[in-house]
């Protein structure tokens, strides 16, 4: 009776943290919405809103660190609950980068919203929409230990590096064919390299998933074909 005790218990706190990462997770996800909102509404009240979310992240990163590090250090967990436990250490680590890229992408709109608009934003949101459904998708794999799931983030991690060289070369041209638009081309361009820089950290958590599944790493290879 104790045993099953103690395994209801260690379940429960698996699943807590479980929670707590898909809660970080979701968080992070409407900062990215949100701060491509307050960048094209030119809303610099949203965007200040998203900056001061940045506190809320951090708190939430050093939250389910201390969790994890209960359970290693309680339970001595071995297999795949270890892994699982490690990997979610990792996992919050690039959610609250993901966080900090959101920030700056607020800092800039911030600071664009004061200019005149350099040209519609088309692009960006695209981008941004494709790098939100990435993290989603790559959360989505790792509670559910969908391997699938975790390859196709991966795949689609160039879709967004192809869009952010096609920006940074628009961009390029503006500034070249008319110097007044540096100053606004360069802060575009930054929250661009934000935003695949979030796409990229949505890879790593998907890497890290088919490193669960499989234990392989995948990391630094062509991108994973999917499993026979």
């Amino acid at each position: 009776m104790e045993k099953e005790h103690i395994f209801k218990q260690y379940d429960a706190e698996l699943n807590e943290i479980r929670t707590r990462l898909l809660e970080m997770g979701g968080k992070v996800e409407k900062m990215i919405t949100d701060a491509m909102k307050a960048l094209v509404d030119r809303d610099s009240d949203l965007a200040r809103r998203i900056i001061a979310m940045d506190h809320e992240i951090n708190h939430l990163e050093m939250d389910i660190d201390e969790k994890c590090l209960q359970v290693l250090a309680r339970r001595q967990p071995a297999g795949r609950d270890l892994r699982f436990l490690t990997l979610a250490l990792k996992i919050v680590t690039d959610l609250e980068r993901i966080g900090d890229q959101c920030t700056s992408v607020a800092k800039r709109a911030v600071e664009l919203n004061e200019e005149p608009p350099l040209k519609p934003y088309i692009d960006l949101p695209r981008m941004a929409n494709w790098a939100g459904v990435m993290v989603k998708e790559s959360l989505d794999a790792f509670v559910t230990g969908d391997e699938k799931l975790a390859i196709k983030v991966c795949r689609d991690d160039e879709f967004v590096d192809g869009l952010n060289d096609q920006i940074q070369r628009e961009l390029l041209t503006f500034m070249i064919e008319d110097p007044t638009t540096i100053s606004r081309a360069l802060k575009i361009s930054y929250i661009s390299k934000y935003l695949e820089r979030i796409a990229d950290h949505a890879t790593n958590v998907a890497e890290m998933v088919i490193f669960m599944i499989k234990g392989k790493d995948i990391r630094h290879t062509t991108p994973p074909t999917d499993p026979q």
